[in-house]
This record gives C-alpha cells, structure tokens and sequence, in this order.
C-alpha cells in the first residue's frame, strides 16, 4: 500500500479500558482518549492499556502500520479522531506536521530528553520516547559467514534466496531500510535525487530475495529453514530468539544503520486536548518508559528510563554505528519513493 495514494486503512482496535474516576479520566469530553500508534504489537498495546487503566486513563488504542497511521490521521485532519499518536518516526511526523495535523506541546519531561531527537523546530510538535536499530539479521545456524552490509545479499551468491525482502511498503522498518539504501546515493541530477546505480540496487534487492509471506514472522521462517536473513528493529530480536530457539546475529556496517526514533505528539483540533497532555506526561516519564524498557527490551531516550533498560540492551545497541542519513531529503521524497518502488520493482 503505497504512502503516497492510501488515505485509508483497516486499524485494529484493541480493548478499551472502562470509565475512571481517576485523575486522568476524560472528564472534558466524557469519551475515551484515543491513541493512534504503531507500537502496539508483541503485547505493547495490551501492557499501555492495562497500565494507563491503572493510572485513571481510559484509552482505546488504534493499531496501525506507520504509512498507513499517516495517511489516516492527514485525512482526518478536519475531523480528527485521535487525541495522541505514537511511535512512528521523524519522517513521518515531520509528514503530519507539513500538514498541520500535530499540535505543538513541551511534555513535563522534556530536560529528561535530548532535544536534538526531537522536533527541529523551536515550537516543538512532537518529542522522542524510544529509539532503536534497524538492522540485518541472520540465523547463526545456518550462515557460517555473515554479509558485511545489505548490497552483500544481492551480489553474493551465497546469500541469493536466501536472504527475505519486502513485498509490502507500507511498514515504517521497510521504509527506513529502503531510505539507508537510496540515501547513499543521492544525486541531484539523479531521478527522484536518486542516481542510477541506486535504483540498480533497489532492482537487485527485489530480484534476488524471497519476499516476505503476511502474518509470518521473520524468526518462524529462520526455524523452518525457508530464508536466512532479513530485516528487524533491533529491540524486537531477544524476544524472537527466545520464541523461536533461534541464535541470531546482526550485521553492523561500515556505513552505520538506520535509526528509528520513536515520537510522541497531541494531535491538533481533537477533542480531549488537556488529557492527551496529561497522557504524555505520564507515558514518557522515566518512571514509565523505563519499565516499558525493561518489559519490551527497548532503548529508552530519558535519562531516567535508562536506569531501569535491561543492560544488555543498551550494551547490543553499544555495537552499531548510526547511518547518517539527510531525513530532509528523505521527508521529501519517501512518497515518490514508495510509488516507484511499487511500480516499478516489485512484483
């Protein structure tokens, strides 16, 4: 589904909390806060609704793809729907905010957070809560010399179908791995400031690759011996190699990784502005995060949540190098991107 043409998407809705008479109860609207985010998978969701519950929130919580939470919340933009959107990226929020669809907010933990992640602009719409790798990953069983760096997969022909790919763009993981692939070779002259010779990457990517089968985990298709390699944000690969009794590695180029950086933001013209407020302040406390950093094995990027990040979280994450990747230029033409990819690619 491409970010440039879907407006709409099927969204999942996961049990909403009852009423409180807690202090963050929706007294102003008498209706469920409605939070919009594509972190909400591997028990994320149901953790958030059970500890927001707990603390006087009611929520209902709407699942989505990252593409796919955008392009909903810029057509609901004269009617909003969601009060708080989080866990997409910087180049999606960026996205929501070209459209006018974040309202400006500086949480009450804002000095726990370095600012430089966070929204570029003083007015700040959106704020970091997580940040994470996204990098290649191999079964260790069955690749007994890893690739070096993703153009590996594609002109080594040890790892020729056996390495999965994409065969949807509209997750926020495909797209960054796309992004760290084109970005390395920007060219002003090129098409879509892209040159030649990365547009032949994304063709072998797609040629030489065993496309990825819905609703089947990465690590199940490890354990069965259908591929070998593939792509995964890295706070997500302890617990797959625990379900699955898979050993994985990961690949850690020269050039460095993508970095996902997940955001928070109020979005603007919704019904329960000072609750969703409120529901920041609370989510993306230290006290908060860092449990959802222990729970989910995640990054944190408060000071304070770091204390409670299991170590060897922090200790993995130690071993990468973050790509530079100009987000601008990305922003600017992910869309156009997507819809060539689709078109022209993949088959």
């Amino acid at each position: 589904m491409s970010i440039a043409l879907a407006t709409s998407a099927a969204f999942l809705f996961t049990a909403c909390g009852g009423s409180s008479d807690g202090a963050g109860a929706n007294d102003e609207a008498g209706e469920p806060l409605i939070v919009y985010t594509n972190s909400d998978s591997e028990g994320r969701g149901e953790w958030l609704q059970a500890e927001a519950e707990a603390e006087g929130f009611d929520i209902e919580i709407v699942g989505a793809g990252g593409a796919d939470a955008t392009n909903k919340l810029i057509a609901e933009r004269n009617n909003p729907i969601a009060d708080v959107v989080f866990g997409l990226n910087n180049v999606y929020y960026e996205q929501l905010k070209s459209e006018d669809v974040l309202e400006p907010y500086t949480p009450a933990w804002s000095g726990e957070v370095d600012e430089t992640l966070a929204d570029p602009d003083d007015d700040k719409a959106y704020w970091p809560l997580v940040q994470q790798a996204i990098v290649l990953t191999y079964n260790e069983d069955a690749v007994s010399e890893a690739p070096e760096d993703w153009p590996d997969l594609w002109t080594d022909d040890r790892y020729s179908d056996r390495y999965e790919r994409a065969s949807s763009m509209a997750g926020a993981t495909t797209q960054l791995v796309m992004a760290g692939i084109l970005s390395r070779y920007q060219d002003e002259n090129g098409d879509l400031g892209v040159s030649d010779e990365g547009w032949q990457q994304i063709e072998q990517y797609f040629q030489n690759g065993v496309p990825a089968e819905k609703d089947v985990d990465l690590f199940a298709r490890f354990a069965e011996g259908d591929v070998d390699l593939g792509q995964m944000p890295s706070s997500s690969i302890p617990g797959r190699e625990e379900a699955y009794d898979v050993t994985a590695g990961v690949v850690s180029p020269e050039v460095g990784v993508p970095y996902a950086v997940e955001q928070v933001a109020v979005v603007r013209g919704s019904d329960n502005q000072d609750t969703a407020k409120e529901f920041i302040d609370w989510f993306g406390s230290g006290d908060v995060q860092g449990r959802w950093a222990a729970e989910f094995d995640a990054l944190p990027v408060n000071e304070v949540a770091l204390e409670q990040a299991p170590p060897e979280v922090i200790e993995f994450n130690e071993q990468f190098t973050r790509q530079d990747i100009d987000y601008g230029f990305v922003q600017e033409n992910l869309d156009s991107w997507v819809e060539k990819i689709e078109l022209e690619y993949m088959p």
